[in-house]
């Protein structure tokens, strides 16, 4: 029964290895940079509107 335990040992840890292996490189949903593009030549338009006038 020791032996039995022993080799469950490593099963069990290649199995948890290769569960958090697929979770580590899955796919993630990215934000995309046209919002923060959009967001920064607002900005960037705002501050030349504000400089312009002085």
């Amino acid at each position: 029964m020791a032996v039995l335990a022993w080799l469950l040992i490593p099963l069990f840890a290649a199995v948890g290895a290769g569960v958090w292996g697929g979770w580590a490189s899955r796919s993630r949903k990215t934000v995309e940079d046209g919002t923060e593009l959009a967001g920064y030549t607002r900005f960037r338009e705002a501050m030349e509107r504000s400089h312009s006038r002085s």
